[in-house]
């Protein structure tokens, strides 16, 4: 079908949004023309086996056969129909249009009905219905063909080599869907954003996740099996399948999916079901507390997960497997915080990734779509940094490709894809990609929400082309695009985070501060008068010491006079020196036990390279500034981030003061020569 012709086909079915105006808003005419579109490809899908499937049923009735299995098998597909009504005989009864309709959807085997029961088309019938309009919109679509063979007698029709004529084909039909749902995305930006990514961007994911598999995949007889965890719409396995399929028209692709959107999955398990792939691939519910597909292994994996989505509600489900399961569970790693729950999709992922046999065989390719977030966020062993930890010394991580920003509907931000395999060809293992194309767009003429920005053919063939030779690219100074791309080993990425240390210093003296302080400190109170005690000390007032010991006389004696007797005890020690000590960075060292006590205001953190050794990093780094600074070894923490943003830094200075001074000058007479006419 070339596209003119599915085009033709899409505008059929969207002239019913001249029938739905005035009584739908735009955003809601998708409810009523994608359900309809599948009622309609369904019903000529399983024409050429209406008879056989009601002669099927009238001999198996009340029969203790497995009736729904024979069914299917005389249908010749994975769903069928045993009613006896048609569309186009229910439009021409307008009283009891509304009626026959939901009999006829009831007479749809389970998994059909329950794709229309996602799109609430039992409420669109009842609406369309009161609106007067449901005989005819069920007209329209009765007299779209969709056909896929064409039939003649109620036959299908060959052609001269035997094979039926196609009308309309499973991949043909896709077009069309895929030609409604932009449509319908296009009318609400919310919409687009929940159910739409960007067919060019997808377009991208799948070269970059499927590329080096290009001769493998052109094998005769070659199957593989595609998973998206947060599938939406479909539009990821569908263009992940026409991806392989273009490459070898006789590949066998089987897509798999789990959405938790009601609407969405409708739509995609519907789209799966007009492509002839089959429909319970695609499961319902959540993948992090209902994985539908548990225990199962993909070749593909791709993603574009919601960002920055908190996963409260599934905490219990997902902590209760993080603390039972551990490492034999898909979250071992660790969890990140709960306000962002981007990289419990990636580690979903990974569980569903083949193993690799000893022979090198296996594996499997990941493609997941994130914002800046999982790159950095989360300090040294916290949950993020414990997950990127774990990908990146599994040697799993292959590339981070940087988006544009504006390339989605709903977000402007700046995205990122990730490429993860546990297959590495040689000359990768142990190394990690970072592209940046965030300079390869071209503006759109008119925006779709947020997206301002779109990649065009030459453009993705450019990115593609950079991934697929970075590593020579990378090599090579006088390539034109070679500070576009950087390789870095695995451990570049991993820093010890070391606590620095500086000594507590002090000096010791009495104020009236000081004794207002003293009568109220709890510590104080509780071993002694502190009432009196602040009475016995109000002669020191103004008196300074340089050490511990001078001070500790000077009271011990003056408290002594006034028959104040000296608690013991480290409780009451502790909080007198709080009281009466003074940092002073020329103050006595203070001592615990012959070794300096760290004074907590002075602590700092540094992130030192993990190849780097830290005590050659303080003497360095640190000592020059603070030469009685020591590591804390008993503190260090393992950190790992992906620091993109810094590796692609370019340094711009700053413009000559002169030519700022110019160009404020010439504002300032621009200003005047304004005001000049106001005044006239």
């Amino acid at each position: 079908m070339n596209s003119s012709k599915h085009t033709e086909l899409a505008n059929h079915a969207w002239s019913v949004a001249d029938l739905l105006r005035g009584d739908y808003k735009q955003s809601d005419y998708g409810k009523v023309i994608l359900p309809f579109t599948v009622l309609r490809r369904l019903e000529c899908v399983l024409e050429p086996t209406r008879d056989k499937v009601l002669a099927e049923y009238d001999r198996l009735s009340g029969q203790n056969v497995d009736l729904p299995r024979f069914l299917r098998r005389a249908s010749g597909h994975s769903f069928y129909n045993i009613s006896r009504y048609t569309l186009k005989a229910i439009a021409n009864d307008s009283a009891q249009t509304a009626k026959h309709l939901l009999a006829y959807v009831g007479a749809f085997s389970d998994n059909a009905q329950e794709v229309l029961e996602k799109y609430d088309f039992a409420a669109q019938v009842r609406r369309l219905d009161g609106a007067n309009l449901l005989y005819r919109v069920v007209g329209r679509f009765a007299d779209l063909d969709l056909r896929p063979v064409e039939l003649k007698d109620g036959q299908v029709v060959t052609d001269e080599r035997g094979q039926p004529k196609v009308i309309v084909s499973n991949h043909q039909m896709g077009y069309v869907f895929e030609e409604l749902i932009r449509r319908f995305a296009e009318q609400s930006n919310e919409t687009a954003g929940e159910h739409f990514t960007p067919r060019e961007v997808i377009e991208l994911m799948v070269n970059l996740l499927v590329a080096p598999d290009d001769d493998v995949l052109s094998v005769p007889g070659v199957s593989r099996t595609v998973m998206d965890p947060a599938c939406g719409t479909g539009g990821m396995l569908s263009a992940a399948e026409e991806h392989i399929t273009a490459l070898n028209p006789s590949a066998t692709v089987t897509v798999f999916g789990q959405e938790l959107n009601p609407e969405s999955w409708a739509i995609c398990r519907s789209d799966m079901m007009i492509k002839g792939q089959d429909p319970e691939n695609i499961k319902f519910g959540n993948s992090f507390s209902d994985d539908g597909h548990r225990g199962a292994h993909f070749d593909y994996l791709l993603a574009n997960p919601p960002f920055g989505v908190e996963w409260k509600k599934v905490k219990d489900e997902v902590e209760q497997e993080y603390e039972t399961l551990g490492d034999s569970g898909r979250f071992g790693a660790g969890l990140p915080r709960i306000n962002d729950g981007s990289l419990l999709f990636l580690q979903h992922m990974i569980s569903k990734m083949k193993p690799v046999t000893a022979d090198g065989r296996g594996g499997s390719r990941i493609a997941i779509v994130f914002n800046g977030s999982p790159l950095f966020t989360g300090a040294a062993e916290s949950g993020e940094s414990r997950i990127r930890q774990w990908i990146l010394e599994n040697d799993w991580l292959e590339g981070i490709v940087a988006l544009p920003d504006q390339l989605f509907y709903n977000t402007g931000i700046s995205t990122y894809f990730w490429i993860l395999t546990n297959r590495k060809a040689t000359d990768h293992k142990g190394k990690v990609v970072l592209l940046d194309a965030r300079d390869q767009f071209a503006k759109m003429r008119k925006s779709l929400g947020d997206k301002r920005k779109h990649l065009t053919p030459e453009q993705i063939k450019t990115i593609t082309k950079l991934y697929a030779d970075a590593l020579h690219v990378a090599a090579d100074p006088e390539h034109p695009l070679h500070g576009k791309a950087k390789v870095f080993a695995n451990e570049d990425f991993g820093y010890r985070r070391i606590t620095v240390e500086r000594p507590l210093k002090l000096r010791f003296e009495v104020t009236e501060e000081t004794l207002t302080a003293l009568a109220s400190s709890k510590p104080i109170q509780k071993v002694t008068d502190a009432d009196a005690l602040t009475t016995a000390l109000k002669p020191l007032i103004g008196q300074v010491w340089t050490t511990k010991r001078a001070a500790w006389d000077a009271l011990r004696t003056t408290m002594a006079g006034a028959g104040a007797p000296w608690p013991t005890g480290t409780a009451f020690q502790k909080a007198l020196r709080d009281l009466v000590g003074v940092r002073d960075p020329e103050g006595e060292v203070q001592l615990v036990k012959g070794s300096p006590e760290p004074d907590p205001e002075l602590r700092d953190y540094e992130n030192v390279p993990l190849h780097e050794d830290v005590e050659e990093y303080l003497r360095r780094e640190v000592l020059p500034h603070v030469p009685d600074a020591w590591i804390d070894h008993d503190k260090t923490k393992i950190g790992y981030e992906i620091p993109f943003t810094r590796h692609f830094y370019v340094y711009k200075p700053p413009r000559p003061l002169a030519e700022i001074d110019a160009e404020l000058k010439a504002l300032e007479a621009e200003i005047q020569a304004l005001l000049g006419e106001v005044t006239e």
